[in-house]
């Protein structure tokens, strides 16, 4: 009897365990995904961790820096990096530094980086100098003032001189209507700003050039609220339903690029842009007649980018700048 009774409490034991397994490997399954992704993640920041390259005595330079930078430490600050913060400083890693380049990409990624400049979708034939050209800070700054022409679309360029344009680009130069300025704060559209408190500082700018769609309602204490001029690719102006009605665009000066191919007249330009942007552009000056509103000439982002090429590395991608580095260009153009 007692041996039956030991037969039986074996059996549902095995049954229990049994039991048990299927719902461990149910589970272990469902959650697969999750652990795969956790491991290919730990083994990517072992990889960068491998790119980082230790400098001596870093340590006391963290420890100096985290005691400094953080007013409200004060003498506390050595003693708790013993603590969880010294375990968080180890933890950090440089992805990128001067010394970086594609060749510190992994094998995938490098291929996708070389299919992407051989789609060369502007058909750019660089044939200028470098890469690596190296300049000084103030021999730099003369050379993209030499080398890239801020210039908009004027009536006597055809085809806008054509009747199909008559009375839609602005008569006056924009140098004439903008400048001179003693000093231009770029604002970035980042999210960066958010907190920053800078809406006075950047108001207190003789000029003030934003980008696209970046609003200043509501983040009046971080970004300010005067827009002299507002710097929008043609994207925007093109697809945006709200650009012909929300007041956002309605002050300032209005200035659209548009890419082209690479280093492009504008009738060929015109016959072929990235954007059809002209309909809206129209549009919005029979709306707004009074508001300046400029077309930047399609040379000058390859321009810049001539010199981009010129003074990186390495090859990079045969892309016109960002509406942000045109900014900065235009920027430095008025500031004087």
């Amino acid at each position: 009897m007692i041996h039956t009774n030991l037969k039986k409490k074996f059996s549902c034991c095995v049954l229990a365990f049994l039991l048990f397994a299927v719902i461990c490997v149910w589970k272990e399954k469902k959650k697969g995904s999750y652990y795969n992704s956790s491991k290919f993640q730990a083994k990517g920041l072992q990889a960068l961790k491998c790119l980082e390259k230790p400098a001596a005595g870093s340590e006391s330079q963290s420890a100096s820096l985290s005691s400094t930078q953080d007013p409200h430490r004060g003498s506390q600050a050595p003693s708790s990096l013993r603590g969880p913060a010294k375990a968080k400083r180890e933890a950090s890693f440089q992805v990128w530094n001067k010394d970086s380049s594609s060749k510190n990409l992994i094998p995938r990624l490098q291929k996708i980086w070389k299919n992407y400049l051989n789609m060369n979708k502007y058909k750019v034939s660089y044939k200028g100098p470098g890469p690596g050209v190296k300049f000084s800070a103030e021999a730099l700054r003369c050379h993209l003032r030499d080398h890239v022409n801020v210039s908009m679309v004027e009536a006597t360029d055809f085809p806008f001189n054509t009747s199909l344009w008559e009375g839609y680009l602005p008569k006056e130069n924009i140098r004439t209507k903008a400048g001179p300025w003693g000093r231009c704060a770029v604002v970035s559209s980042a999210g960066s700003l958010k907190s920053s408190q800078l809406g006075q500082e950047i108001d207190s700018h003789d000029a003030v050039l934003r980008f696209n769609g970046a609003p200043t309602a509501n983040f009046q204490q971080d970004v300010g609220t005067k827009t002299t001029i507002r710097l929008m690719n043609s994207q925007l102006v093109t697809t945006e339903k709200r650009f012909l009605k929300d007041s956002l665009y309605n002050e300032g000066i209005l200035i659209v690029w548009d890419p082209s191919v690479y280093h492009s007249d504008i009738p060929k330009w015109y016959q072929n842009p990235d954007y059809n942007f002209f309909s809206n552009y129209k549009s919005y000056r029979k709306l707004h007649p009074n508001q300046p509103f400029y077309i930047l000439k399609p040379q000058m982002p390859w321009e810049l980018w001539d010199i981009l090429q010129e003074i990186s590395p390495e090859k990079i991608q045969p892309n016109p700048p960002s509406s942000g580095m045109l900014g900065f260009q235009v920027g430095e153009k008025m500031d004087v």
